[in-house]
């Protein structure tokens, strides 16, 4: 009997999963060599952008928050929608280059490359977690409660891990045999931010320009996470099965391409 593809690729990961721990490790742990405080730049750089846009859009462009809306305090709004496409967009841009980065393993030794990308993500979602934990903190202490629709937040994290692997597996094989990929993808991304409303609220967006964010997953996501960070409302319910169904395609869809474009891995690295 066929395996379906989506089992197939998870099932392959968890038996490679102390494999894949180790490379979080190595992975996490390098990004910080050589640096006074270590982790911490995991936290100062998501503050760092949050100050800077708090004051670019809300005291400079004096940009409001509709009454009604899930806060009025612009900083909470900003910091809730930012976190995920930080996640995302951390994942794809550093995996675009993960096999060149151990380019050595590959071709010297019989290397399961696809675990690369999830390694990547995994290490992304450590500082997630601690960006994360600021964000409930600052909720609790300004906007005095917390919702337990904070539990469906690891279930987000996920769904985008599904999205953002499988994203990540497409453009690490692609930098393999187009060193541009890594470029054109830093374009799609900029478009694709901008493109998100992280800054704004939707219904901000001039009306005839929504299908911009009803075919944005991106979007979905951001909208989800700040439903479960700053209110009491469930996400409506085809934005979570619409979220599911497309990250689990690009997760398929991902590991196949990059199923069938790793046979040639080891001559061109």
């Amino acid at each position: 009997m066929a395996r379906i593809p989506g089992q197939f690729f998870l099932r392959n990961l968890v038996e490679r999963r102390s494999l894949i721990v180790q490379l979080v490790k190595r992975d996490f742990q390098q990004r910080f060599v050589g640096s006074a405080v270590g982790w911490v730049w995991g936290l100062i750089h998501p503050l760092v952008l949050l100050a800077s846009w708090t004051f670019v859009f809300h005291v400079c462009l004096n940009i409001k928050l509709a009454p009604g809306g899930v806060t009025e305090n612009y900083s909470l709004f900003l910091f809730s929608g930012m976190l995920p496409w930080l996640l995302f967009s951390d994942t794809v841009q550093r995996s675009a280059n993960s096999l060149l980065e151990h380019a050595n393993l590959i071709t010297k030794t019989v290397f399961p490359a696809e675990v690369v990308p999830v390694s990547v993500f995994l290490s992304s979602v450590i500082n997630h977690v601690l960006a994360l934990a600021m964000a409930v903190a600052a909720i609790a202490l300004w906007e005095r409660h917390l919702t337990p629709l904070l539990l469906l937040v690891p279930v987000y994290v996920f769904l985008l891990g599904l999205f953002a692997i499988g994203l990540g597996w497409i453009v690490a094989s692609l930098q393999v045999y187009l060193r541009d990929t890594s470029q054109m993808l830093s374009v799609v991304l900029t478009f694709w931010f901008w493109l998100t409303p992280i800054f704004i609220e939707e219904d901000q967006i001039p009306a005839q320009l929504h299908f911009l964010i009803n075919g944005n997953p991106l979007a979905w996501i951001v909208r989800a996470y700040r439903l479960a960070l700053l209110s009491y409302r469930l996400p409506p319910g085809e934005d979570l099965v619409m979220i599911a169904v497309v990250s689990a395609a690009m997760f398929v869809i991902g590991g196949l391409f990059f199923r069938h474009m790793k046979r040639g891995f080891a001559d061109v690295l």
